[in-house]
């Protein structure tokens, strides 16, 4: 049986759910979202997405407290957590996504080099979260990256809470 594209994946999976997902997006500046509605009939699930490139954004649309941005910064763990559930809350939907990191080529720093994304992937009152350290050899493929790893986080998140998985 041929694999599903990973946007096609969520997407069957949310329909059949009956769930409606968003996204709170800034290193992928919306790429996430176009991803799921490059996928016909993805209005039945997808309800939309926040680029919140700037701190002010994610502060003043989000709802990320101003003091974990100037503490731990915008590519940290505290803060793709408050953005996953504030695009919950914003958008109104049933899950999120949320991404936040240096695609590169420039903006890295001997603590956060180019290549690390945060993200999180929130459902109910579960919110995960993770750091990964992509090495692609260029922005589009740290985008590309982040895009897969973010997708693949909230359907993992979705299937442990059984939602997609075949009735006993």
């Amino acid at each position: 049986m041929k694999k599903l594209p990973i946007e096609e994946e969520m997407g069957r999976t949310l329909l059949e759910a009956g769930l409606m997902m968003g996204t709170a997006e800034s290193c992928t500046g919306g790429s996430i979202a176009s991803r799921i509605t490059s996928v016909a009939g993805s209005s039945a699930y997808f309800k939309g997405g926040i680029v919140s490139y700037c701190n002010e954004v994610k502060h003043n649309v989000l709802g990320v407290s101003q003091d974990d941005l100037e503490r731990f910064g915008a590519v940290s763990e505290p803060v793709v957590r408050q953005m996953a559930r504030g695009a919950m809350r914003v958008l109104g939907c049933d899950c999120a996504v949320a991404t936040s990191g240096i695609a590169g080529p420039g903006g890295g720093t001997p603590t956060k080099p180019v290549g690390t994304v945060w993200m999180a992937a929130a459902y109910k009152e579960r919110t995960v979260a993770v750091c990964h350290h992509f090495n692609g050899n260029s922005r589009g493929e740290n985008i590309r990256l982040s895009v897969e790893a973010a997708l693949r986080m909230l359907l993992d998140l979705l299937r442990e809470e059984r939602i997609g998985e075949p009735k006993p």
